[in-house]
């Protein structure tokens, strides 16, 4: 899950996933490729080139390739804690009415960093990033006045045990 950077709205990305992505990019040297990238984000190209056995420039244009179709992004992780965001949260909910449109407005909020469409007994669900409990209250009373929003639950996180961003190329 992408994190946010609330206090700098303007600065923060969304991630939308391509529908048809071209999965031919994906073959087997494309995979190690994103595998050397996400152990670590800046290894340089000739690096990763004498890993997978291409050249730096080789490497290069199947990395743009992969970031224009969509398949990945190069981002840096933060640590929502070290940057003052102590309090996490994931959000489920119940909603009337169009479900993306909800889905759009709940993404449009700067501390909802990730959203998604659910079967199950929620319709959605949503993980913020909070400076403390004030400010998820506060988050919680704006998701509830979204329109189409009839309830949320809030998970509060205690504790990650594991969060991970290698999977995806077996």
């Amino acid at each position: 899950m992408s994190q946010p950077q609330p206090e700098s709205p303007g600065l923060a990305r969304r991630v939308t996933v391509r529908q048809g992505a071209h999965h031919a990019l994906l073959d087997d040297v494309a995979k190690r490729i994103i595998e050397q990238l996400q152990e670590d984000g800046r290894r340089p190209y000739a690096t990763i080139g004498r890993a997978v056995g291409l050249s730096e420039a080789a490497v290069r244009q199947r990395v743009q390739r992969l970031l224009d179709a969509g398949v990945m992004q190069i981002v840096a992780v933060t640590d929502p804690l070290q940057l003052g965001f102590p309090r996490q949260a994931m959000i489920g909910l119940r909603t009337d009415g169009d479900l993306e449109s909800v889905a759009d407005r709940l993404a449009e909020l700067p501390e909802v960093d990730y959203v998604v469409i659910t079967a199950g007994s929620f319709d959605l669900l949503t993980e913020v990033v909070c400076r403390n409990d004030d400010h998820l209250l506060e988050i919680l009373q704006r998701l509830r006045a979204v329109p189409g929003v009839v309830s949320t639950e809030a998970f509060v996180y205690l504790k990650l045990r594991k969060q991970t961003y290698t999977w995806g190329t077996p």
